[in-house]
């Protein structure tokens, strides 16, 4: 297959694609829609504010439309009818959409652009087909043993790793935002680097702004201080994710908007007693509600955790020596909440 990847990320061939594609010319609506996935439906984004989308074509892909809760839209490349998905943004605004994908090309743990077409008004950048997200996966099997978690989450840490070493801070880090290379479920990667902030190289990961969806928001982005780490808080939303992906609900759930902010600024929950002490520490570990105190992604690798065995469902060793350091929580022993208020209801 013939496609510009970088490092062939051409932007003179994607301008040459211009002149013989313009918008006007490729964007030929022919009618179409797709099936609804699992994920719970968002208000679409459409190619053309003016009418509903429908199934079209852009250079040699045919766009057969968004996928639900996703920002993407499936299409076809009309010549090999190999499947990818597509992300349409405005052509002001791509080169620095890219720009952390450029500093993470080559990852196995991050979405690879195939292509970029560019239009007279909008950009069309092309990326490999996924399979389920990571959200979905965990809501279908309500969670995830150990023995299946650890190689997932760290693949999860791994692409976080990636990122934090090229300047990249995601920001709104969460289960859906990783999807399966595999139709075995076995691999993944990180989808899209939407809200993440690109630093300038040798600059610090302070941030000011606050932003995040309310399940994996950190204590200190809750806070109304002049900065925080950038890098910090994507730790916390690793241990939001953990959590959730071995007990299949969020550490913290309340239906009432304020109670769910008090409970993530004092850092109470429980963890079931079923997990292994591994797991346990980890988790703590992770979500310490001090930032100072937060093991780094590079400490996570690092975490015994990551060596257990199993044998008939048991974890070989029962002992942490970093739980120690972890200061007894007081547990919050109310249920789980169905609350419309989360964005990703498990």
């Amino acid at each position: 297959m013939n496609l510009t990847r970088r490092p062939f990320l051409n932007f003179h061939a994607a301008r040459q694609k211009e002149e013989q594609n313009s918008d006007k010319n490729t964007e030929n609506w022919i009618g179409g829609s797709l099936s609804p996935n699992l994920q719970p439906p968002t208000p679409p984004v459409y190619p053309d504010n003016n009418e509903p989308f429908a199934t079209c074509r852009i250079g040699y892909y045919l766009l057969l439309g968004q996928q639900e809760g996703s920002t993407f839209y499936r299409c076809i490349h009309i010549q090999t009818q190999e499947e990818f998905i597509c992300k349409i943004i405005s052509r002001d605004k791509y080169e620095k959409y890219v720009a952390g994908y450029f500093r993470l090309d080559g990852h196995p743990q991050i979405n690879q652009i195939e292509e970029i077409l560019v239009g007279l008004n909008r950009t069309y950048i092309f990326f490999s087909r996924s399979f389920e997200d990571l959200h979905s996966y965990v809501r279908s099997k309500r969670r995830l043993k150990e023995q299946e978690a650890i190689p997932l989450f760290n693949q999860v840490v791994k692409a976080v790793q990636a990122c934090h070493e090229a300047g990249v801070v995601l920001r709104d880090l969460k289960l859906r935002k990783f999807v399966f290379k595999d139709n075995e479920r076995t691999q993944l990667k990180l989808e899209t680097l939407d809200d993440a902030v690109v630093l300038d190289e040798g600059s610090s990961d302070q941030l000011s702004d606050r932003h995040g969806c309310p399940a994996y928001v950190s204590p200190e982005i809750l806070t109304p201080t002049e900065s925080y780490s950038g890098k910090a808080a994507d730790c916390w939303s690793l241990g939001v994710m953990l959590y959730t992906l071995l007990v299949g609900r969020y550490p913290f759930h309340d239906s009432n908007h304020t109670s769910l902010i008090g409970k993530i600024r004092r850092g109470k929950f429980t963890i079931p007693d079923s997990l292994s002490s591994q797991a346990k520490c980890l988790i703590r570990n992770l979500l310490r509600k001090d930032p100072a105190e937060r093991i780094t992604v590079e400490e996570v690798l690092e975490h015994p955790w990551f060596r257990l065995s199993f044998r008939k469902g048991r974890a070989s060793f029962d002992n942490c020596n970093d739980e120690a350091r972890v200061p007894e929580l007081v547990f919050d022993v109310e249920k789980p909440s169905d609350s419309f208020f989360f964005l990703e209801p498990l």
